[in-house]
């Protein structure tokens, strides 16, 4: 008796007449082959591991509604999930062909305090590079630490690593040491989705340091700056005319000139990658770091920070306008599905 895919809503039993044989010549007993239904030992179906896996990943279900579908535990039903993905991905001698990008970022995969909460998440983005199809989960390593990605890219063949062309990654300077030292000939691209988030950050910690300067509180719900918060995010040509006069409203008094300056620079930033012409956001992106690097006062810490960071990643940041198609989103994007 099997747990099989589900009638429905109904958790479902396959019922399976298992023959057995005996020789009346020499005694050998053997029983019919049911592999094709279910592997050895398995108490759920083939078809049931099958279902169970769309769900996760097609559908988003968590492993208990699945569990809860094929009518089993929970322990059953995620051992048999994770032994098909690895038979799926991990085993497949052939997941490694043909990569030319890839993309390597940290998730936060375990919410408690057992175990290590981080994964280091590598994705082949050949297929979104060459607009072929979607990017595809090559691994994820336990840990994040410029170690755990130097192993994996040293458990690889050395033919594989030389046919490595770019890698996507974030900020996070272990992955670049780690991608000089094994795949010295690639280029590592720095990309979008990071450089944004690093202004998007600068901005928030300006907004915040303003509202304590004057206001003497964190932001509450009637403060100009908090209500805002949300508005200075959103990209300047998309902004409504009721949220365009609510920003001027706040600009408009001197003691947020900080943060005017630092949602210019954000904004900047997000037009220099929404550019048509690669050619042009290029040099938007270089005019704007040479120009916050210049310009910036002492006082404005965290544009200054931000400056700094964007100047050392220079070579990282512009490379990305020479290799459309290398962005980290993808990784992203199979993170959060994965958490879920």
């Amino acid at each position: 008796m099997l747990a099989h895919e589900p009638f429905g809503h109904r958790p479902t039993t396959l019922k399976i007449r298992v023959r057995r044989y005996r020789c009346s010549w020499c005694r050998t007993v053997w029983r019919e082959d049911t592999s094709t239904a279910a592997g050895e030992r398995a108490k759920i179906s083939r078809a049931g591991v099958r279902w169970a896996l769309e769900a996760l990943v097609l559908d988003h279900l968590t492993v208990a509604r699945a569990a809860a579908g094929l009518g089993v535990s929970w322990h059953t039903a995620n051992t048999a999930i994770l032994d098909a993905g690895k038979q799926l991905l991990i085993h497949d001698p052939h997941r490694f062909d043909g990569v030319t990008t890839i993309g390597v970022d940290e998730h936060v995969w375990r919410h408690t305090r057992r175990g290590d909460k981080y994964v280091t998440v590598i994705i082949d983005l050949t297929p979104v590079r060459d607009k072929r199809g979607p990017a595809r989960l090559l691994d994820m390593v336990p840990g994040r630490s410029k170690q755990v990605f130097s192993d994996w890219l040293a458990a690889r063949t050395q033919a594989w690593r030389d046919g490595i062309q770019v890698v996507a990654m974030d900020g996070f300077t272990g992955f670049k040491t780690a991608s000089k030292q094994h795949l010295p000939d690639a280029t590592e691209v720095m990309d979008p989705f990071h450089v944004v988030q690093l202004a998007g950050d600068a901005l928030d910690r300006v907004r915040q340091r303003v509202q304590q300067e004057t206001l003497g509180h964190r932001g509450w719900r009637g403060d100009p700056l908090y209500q805002i918060r949300r508005v200075l995010r959103t990209g300047e040509a998309f902004l409504t005319e009721k949220q365009q006069t609510r920003l001027d409203a706040v600009f408009a008094d001197p003691a947020h000139a900080d943060v005017w300056r630092a949602w210019r620079a954000y904004q900047q930033v997000v037009v220099a990658y929404r550019e048509k012409y690669g050619g042009l956001g290029r040099k938007r992106l270089r005019e704007l770091i040479d120009t916050l690097k210049a310009t910036t006062p002492a006082w404005l810490t965290e544009l200054r920070r931000l400056a700094y960071t964007l100047d050392r990643r220079r070579a990282d940041i512009l490379a990305y306008f020479d290799h459309p198609g290398t962005s980290n989103g993808p990784t992203e994007a199979i993170c959060e599905s994965g958490s879920g």
